[in-house]
């Protein structure tokens, strides 16, 4: 349940802070007042997207802090430890920050979550219930939810939605290959011979640099021994070499040297060019012995050129591209798989439909029983909010196919007068009449909820009288089981609370803030009459304010 909440610079909030009780707390004011804020507040806490414009004007950010007693809800505190979101013991604390540029930020037992984690957190908290919500329970959609989430049925539903699209998917490849399955074969055979075609000629990008290079040395074989031979002889085996005539002259450099010591350091740079030269000549011979210029090779290796380009031009691709053309050759065999035994699809979209025919069935059963309950409820909780001799019923209308969402559609049916059939909601209730009918499933949906808070803004608009008094007594119920928070103009649903709170707003320096005070036994006697009186506070409006408390005690 919620337990505190503190509320920085929002909207026209300065600073508030504020515990909260179980049981059932009515939140009073003036229209205005600002009744609605802390609701918006807790959305923002809970992960709801925020814009700049509820940071308070001339603020630089609104901050909300909301903590959360979860010791009674160990799924809750499983998740957040999966997530890595834990806290201290039995203590969820949701803190959303939002500045003026319309940045925000979430955290969740003080670590930085995303708005998507605050969310999911958010709807195993509390439940709003919101005042114009009986106008989505004219959708058919809506009523379908209503109806799933009143009986449990979440799982079953979208269990039925996991199959059905199971059989569908199915369904489309069975035609699909029915359709194609001349033009795969086609492909698949095309696809497997260029595949063959590849593999054989066993190419690579590398391989070919190299048998470049190969051709490149033995076409030219000849005129490179000869290059070798024609280095050999004017090295080292002319009758005027190189060699010789530098031995030569290291020779008289030597002989130099015992007259003129400063001829040593020509005589070291000939010596080390000597055994350059000398090496030169020793690796020319190496290569000559080398160089293969065998024809039959030269032949193999044009041969082989040949063959790759041929294949290159046919694929319309640079050689070097060749191993691609075969990676997406093998790729696009993936993705047709082996070939399909029609039949065989044929039998697993059978079987994919009868489950899920047996789960809509399954989830068929649990909407009927559900839909009578209901009905019951709604029915009965009509006679108390002055729409006596109707009746409420849950259709469930028979899809011939059935869909994701089941073999039914969900109407809402309602029979405003005593002797006349249900029809449907959408087309027979008035404002009024769907604004009561609204609430009495709200009451009846919230108590199988599994959250422990439930606030209900305003959703006692439109009604006065002995059926507010009723209304109150609602929620009232509610409040022994659940921590019940009602946003409310009426006098009779204030009564009936356990707690009460006044919003209220003033100018202070020019500023406009509202304010918010827990109200003790005397004030909430002022508070109640003023909502039964208006203007002006009489005595006896004060003692029929003081005769609702007493009878709501």
């Amino acid at each position: 349940m919620l337990k505190f909440l503190s509320i920085n610079d929002f909207v026209i909030v300065s600073n508030l802070e504020l515990e909260f009780r179980a049981g059932f707390t009515a939140l009073t004011g003036e229209t205005g007042a600002g009744k609605s804020i802390l609701i918006d507040a807790l959305l923002l806490a809970l992960g709801e997207r925020g814009d700049a414009t509820m940071v308070r004007n001339g603020c630089e950010r609104a901050e909300i802090t909301a903590e959360f007693d979860v010791s009674a809800q160990p799924h809750l505190q499983v998740w957040l430890k999966t997530q890595a979101l834990e806290g201290d013991e039995g203590v969820c604390l949701m803190r959303r920050l939002l500045d003026a540029g319309g940045r925000s930020r979430g955290f969740i037992n003080g670590r930085s979550a995303t708005l998507q984690q605050m969310r999911e957190v958010g709807e195993q908290l509390l439940n709003i219930h919101g005042q114009h919500a009986h106008q989505s329970l004219l959708q058919p959609e809506a009523q379908r939810v209503l109806l799933d989430d009143y009986a449990g049925l979440q799982k079953n539903s979208a269990e039925v939605a996991a199959s059905f699209r199971d059989w569908q998917t199915l369904m489309r490849r069975r035609i699909a290959i029915g359709e194609n399955s001349q033009a795969v074969a086609a492909e698949r055979e095309l696809l497997l011979f260029q595949r063959g075609e590849l593999e054989a000629l066993a190419f690579n990008a590398a391989d070919w640099e190299a048998l470049q290079a190969d051709y490149a040395r033995l076409a030219h074989a000849a005129s490179l021994l000869e290059t070798a031979a024609f280095g050999i002889e004017i090295l080292s085996e002319a009758d005027s070499a190189c060699l010789a005539q530098i031995n030569g002259l290291m020779t008289r450099l030597r002989d130099g040297i015992v007259h003129d010591e400063s001829l040593g350091e020509p005589l070291r740079l000939l010596e080390s060019a000597q055994a350059e030269l000398q090496e030169t000549v020793y690796s020319l011979r190496h290569y000559q012995q080398r160089l293969d210029a065998d024809p039959q090779q030269l032949v193999e290796k044009e041969q082989r050129i040949h063959e790759v380009m041929d294949i290159a031009r046919k694929y319309r691709v640079l050689p070097e591209r060749l191993s691609d053309v075969l990676q997406q050759v093998v790729t696009r065999l993936d993705e047709l798989g082996d070939e399909v035994d029609l039949a065989a699809v044929a039998l697993q979209e059978k079987a994919a439909q009868q489950r899920y025919l047996d789960s809509a069935k399954a989830l068929s059963r649990g909407r009927q029983l559900a839909a009578d309950k209901l009905s019951q409820e709604i029915t009965v909780a009509m006679q108390k909010l002055a729409m006596q001799g109707g009746s409420f019923g849950v259709a469930l209308l028979p899809l011939a196919e059935g869909n994701a969402h089941g073999l039914e559609a969900i109407e809402f049916q309602v029979a405003a007068n005593p002797g006349v059939p249900t029809r449907s909601m959408a087309r027979v209730a008035s404002g009024g009449e769907l604004s009561r009918i609204s609430l009495a499933m709200q009451v009846a949906t919230s108590q199988v909820a599994s959250v422990p808070t439930l606030i209900f803004d305003e959703v006692d608009s439109g009604i006065g009288g002995r059926v507010a008094e009723i209304v109150g007594l609602l929620l009232k119920q509610l409040g022994r089981n659940y921590q019940v928070l009602c946003v409310t103009h009426l006098p009779q649903v204030a009564a009936m609370a356990d707690w009460q709170w006044q919003v209220s707003k003033a100018v202070e320096d020019g500023i406009t803030l509202s304010h918010i005070e827990v109200l003790e036994e005397a004030q909430r006697i002022e508070e109640i009459a003023r909502m039964l009186g208006g203007v002006t506070i009489t005595d006896t409006t004060r003692r029929h304010a003081a005769e609702m408390l007493g009878v709501a005690a």
